[in-house]
């Protein structure tokens, strides 16, 4: 019975190895694109509230960028109360851009809508004049590398994609985010391969929301950001429906674009995953059941396996931990770790399995999907 039990998590590791679309190589290098046939004109929509100590940054990033074709911004400031749209303003007036940037005061909340959707949507709308080839959807907390745009755009030209999303490269600056980041880009490259995100016979779909470039043909295909406006995973749920409507679609790491938002500490971690996590399982009890097995066979298992004193589960803990580990490897180099930190991830897995819980918890309160003073999931 035991070495029944035993030799799951070496069946789950060899699957999730062979089987899951090479997840854990999408951090390999991927060769350049050839430029566009053609200069292309990009308008950036960037949703703000409350930015003032990071806007400058990504608004020069954009100002900067090695672009044959034309970049315009549009920040739609949210409500800020911190100067977000000045700093803006004296970041674009520093870098010589400020004719390409262009400040809109957002409108109210709208009901039915969550924040960024709806600051995202009066973007749209002030776009439609600039005869743009493609949307930029960024946070303004992004601070893009040099050949961003020029990079996403290749992508979108040489494989007629509708939809090229870049998981931008986030902060391991402290101890915390070097223990619990490159797990969540692990997990959420796991949960979508990207391999199989491209495929167009496959039904899986998924984007990182601070770096989103589309055609606005997609969009009006899918009926605008108005056909998702309550999905607080936003993301994934616009991919999902440029997919579901015919349209190409790609979800790659990014090596030159980085977040600038930093995490002090754990708690502040877990309230960036609690924040849509039990939304991730549908809000449902059972699916949030199933995950935690499905997290203690696969990721502590195999520990607790090693303190049993049966030599053969012994065997088949270290090994499900060997499979885990290489499996976990390429990520850890990715972010520039030591290679031992691949056995943290069981400890991880704790963490992780902790800040779904909550999660859950905080939706049956009614206070689920906090961000910037908003509750968007209740």
């Amino acid at each position: 019975m035991m070495h029944g039990i035993g030799i799951v998590p070496v069946l789950i590791w060899i699957y999730l190895l062979v089987g899951r679309g090479r997840f854990w190589l999408v951090a390999a290098q991927r060769a350049p694109l050839p430029p566009p046939a053609a200069a292309r004109r990009v308008v950036v929509l960037m949703p703000a509230r409350n930015e003032a100590p990071l806007i400058g940054l990504a608004v020069s990033s954009l100002a900067c960028q090695e672009f044959a074709g034309s970049i315009h911004v549009i920040v739609i400031d949210d409500g800020s109360s911190d100067g977000t749209a000045e700093v803006a303003l004296a970041a674009a007036r520093a870098a010589g851009a400020l004719s390409r940037l262009t400040v809109l005061t957002g409108a109210p909340l709208r009901h039915g809508w969550t924040g960024k959707l709806w600051a995202l949507s009066q973007g749209v709308t002030a776009a439609a004049g600039l005869g743009a080839d493609y949307l930029l959807f960024t946070d303004a907390d992004i601070c893009h590398g040099p050949g961003s745009v020029a990079s996403l755009v290749a992508n979108a030209e040489a494989h007629e994609r509708d939809l090229v999303s870049h998981m931008v490269k986030l902060s391991v600056a402290g101890p915390a985010e070097r223990l619990l980041i490159p797990a969540f880009v692990f997990f959420f490259l796991k949960l979508y391969p990207p391999a199989w995100v491209a495929a167009p016979k496959r039904k899986l779909a998924a984007a990182a929301g601070g770096c989103i470039l589309i055609r606005p043909a997609a969009l009006t295909r899918i009926g605008g950001l108005e056909a998702i406006r309550s999905r607080i995973i936003d993301d994934c749920a616009l991919a999902r429906a440029v997919k579901d409507s015919g349209g190409r679609i790609s979800l790659e790491l990014a090596r030159d674009t980085r977040s600038l938002r930093g995490y002090g500490s754990g708690a502040e971690i877990g309230a960036m995953i609690s924040r849509t996590a039990f939304a991730q399982l549908r809000h449902s009890y059972l699916v949030l059941a199933v995950t935690l097995l499905g997290l203690f066979l696969t990721y502590l298992l195999p520990v607790v396996l090693l303190f049993l004193g049966n030599p053969v589960l012994v065997g088949l803990g270290l090994a499900a931990l060997t499979l885990m580990s290489a499996c976990y490897l390429p990520m850890v180099r990715f972010y520039g770790l030591p290679a031992p930190w691949c056995v943290t991830l069981p400890l991880i897995v704790l963490f992780y399995a902790g800040a779904v819980i909550h999660s859950a918890l905080q939706y049956a309160r009614g206070s689920g999907g906090r961000w910037k003073g908003r509750v968007q999931d209740a």
